[in-house]
């Protein structure tokens, strides 16, 4: 097996939303704001080459949608998700598999594509299994006010229509090849991948836990459906990766690839941060 982080690009978000009830004067010490109180993200997938099979762990927005749209999140820099691949070698063609941890267009939109001739749309990987869960699926497309704008149709109904579209069972490791943790307090069920990796292991966190700022539990995204589940799934989760060692993933942290976490006097808190490269060849 062999991993490779893959960045689809950055953007950014309003730091109150992101911080929910967290003060700015405290949050911004680990994520400053601009002009605009937007902080910088990352749209961060990985990539796992494991036999035949090529395995992408969420995709970023994509580039499909409307100026308009983009024009509320400020993207910027120069990564893109087929860029990225081909830094490896790979080519989107090349993805057997396209695992989306949640269905929100930031997880899910670079999934879906326009056709050649712009007038509907397609996958954008068009070898690949997509995978969610029935939970999850039903949940988006049904989806409650507080979150219908992050549910688009186009991200999803495609998915489905293509006949591309699998769902993981309570057994996940035998379909996809890693373990599945299911978290509800974000959104219901959304997926976090734990993979045992040269000795290690690696949670990829999604929306758990969006940037080293977020370590200390209380600090929950203004998103989050049901913050205080989400306040007791981090404790749970952040206090084992503290005790094994674990090795954190962030899909959102502009800086940091990844961390690991310590127990301290004041509850668990970062302990270091890490390049991927640092930790595997």
């Amino acid at each position: 097996m062999k991993i490779y982080p893959i960045q689809t690009g950055n953007f950014k978000l309003d730091g109150g939303a992101m911080f929910g009830v967290v003060p700015k004067s405290i949050w911004q010490k680990t994520n400053p704001a601009d002009a605009n109180n937007m902080i910088e993200m990352g749209m961060r997938s990985l990539l796992i080459e494991d036999g035949n099979k090529l395995i992408l762990i969420d995709t970023g927005m994509g580039n499909k949608q409307s100026d308009k749209f983009f024009g509320y999140y400020y993207q910027f820099g120069d990564f893109s998700l087929d860029s990225s691949l081909a830094a490896h070698g790979f080519h989107r063609d090349d993805i057997t598999d396209v695992f989306l941890t949640h269905l929100h267009f930031d997880h899910c939109g670079g999934a879906i594509q326009w056709n050649k001739d712009r007038t509907g749309y397609e996958p954008a990987f068009k070898n690949a299994k997509f995978w969610s869960n029935q939970e999850h699926w039903d949940w988006a497309n049904h989806p409650n006010p507080r979150e219908k704008a992050s549910f688009l149709k186009e991200n999803i109904l495609p998915i489905q229509e293509s006949g591309q579209l699998n769902f993981i069972s309570e057994k996940p490791f035998q379909q996809i090849g890693f373990d599945v943790l299911k978290m509800d307090g974000h959104t219901e069920k959304q997926m976090l991948p734990k993979i045992f990796y040269q000795g290690k292991t690696i949670i990829f966190m999604a929306d758990l836990l969006p940037t080293t700022g977020h370590i200390p539990v209380p600090y929950v995204m203004g998103y989050d459906t049901r913050p205080l589940l989400t306040i007791k799934e981090k404790e749970v989760l952040l206090n084992e990766a503290a005790d094994k060692e674990y090795f954190l993933f962030l899909e959102h942290d502009a800086y940091s690839e990844i961390c690991t976490v310590q127990h301290t006097n004041k509850g668990v808190r970062l302990k270091e941060t890490y390049t991927f490269k640092d930790i595997f060849n």
